[in-house]
């Protein structure tokens, strides 16, 4: 690895990284989840139900004839990425992953290496043009055929609401008829019941002084907002724990899935 990305400062993808037991954080994302974890003990289980959330949803998609994902703020594509999940369903399905970190999408680009189906951009999407208008990303993905757009675990660091739903009423508008959104969020409701309020203060201070992505949660109605007119897949917006659990997920939210922290859901554009 190269010694000078490890003197880079932490950022949330890779501290995410982390909490699912990845190999591609460095050691100021393992100090920043250090401080985390010593305020929100859960923190790395959290992180885990979103993460199984996403494998579940993505494979619900894609059993429903959903053939182009596009995942922002994507982090690293490990630890059972969407590409994985949906060609293992349907080959054809592309996959394009876009990230604010730059080493993130360096790390992104080398493990899709040699998958003609996938991509790793760096951007922001908090400029969904920069996106939706990339000579790439218009390459892999046709936007006047259904496109899932997931939203796991990211809008939460887009704490000005103006900009959490202008971005996503962009996005949503850009999209044919019978796409998806599949949105993963952190739950004010959540965190109330898991840290007082002021670990939860410092949770969010080592996020805005750490990284680059200040955090803050949502309420179950500031979640359904950023659906729009979407029809809503059963069970609706849940804990995540509870949105289609299988046998093979985490456990840890078993008796009380609101302690999770994380409200999911997907929705279908009409």
């Amino acid at each position: 690895m190269d010694t000078d990305r490890t003197k880079k400062p932490a950022t949330a993808a890779r501290i995410y990284d982390f909490f699912l037991d990845g190999l591609h954080n460095f050691p100021a994302d393992r100090e920043a989840a250090a401080q985390v974890v010593a305020m929100m003990p859960a923190a790395p289980a959290m992180a885990k139900a979103n993460r199984a959330f996403l494998r579940r949803g993505v494979r619900f998609l894609a059993d429903a004839g959903v053939r182009q994902f596009l995942d922002l703020g994507s982090g690293m594509p490990t630890q059972g990425p969407v590409h994985q999940i949906a060609q293992r369903i349907a080959p054809d399905s592309r996959v394009v992953y876009v990230d604010i970190d730059p080493i993130a999408v360096s790390e992104s680009q080398e493990l899709l290496a040699g998958n003609a189906r996938t991509l790793a951009i760096h951007a922001d999407m908090r400029k969904p043009r920069d996106i939706l208008d990339h000579p790439r990303v218009r390459k892999m993905l046709d936007f006047d055929q259904p496109v899932a757009v997931l939203l796991c675990a990211v809008l939460h660091f887009v704490p000005d609401d103006d900009v959490a739903y202008g971005l996503v009423d962009e996005f949503r508008g850009a999209l044919a008829p019978g796409s998806h959104i599949l949105l993963s969020h952190g739950a004010s409701e959540g965190a109330a019941a898991t840290v007082t309020s002021e670990e939860h203060d410092q949770v969010q201070q080592v996020y805005g002084q750490r990284t680059a992505t200040p955090a803050g949660g949502r309420t179950h109605d500031g979640v359904a907002r950023f659906f729009g007119d979407a029809e809503m897949v059963d069970p609706g917006i849940v804990w995540a724990p509870q949105w289609r659990p299988g046998p093979e997920d985490p456990k840890h939210f078993a008796d009380d899935p609101r302690l999770s922290c994380i409200w999911a859901g997907i929705g279908r554009l009409p």
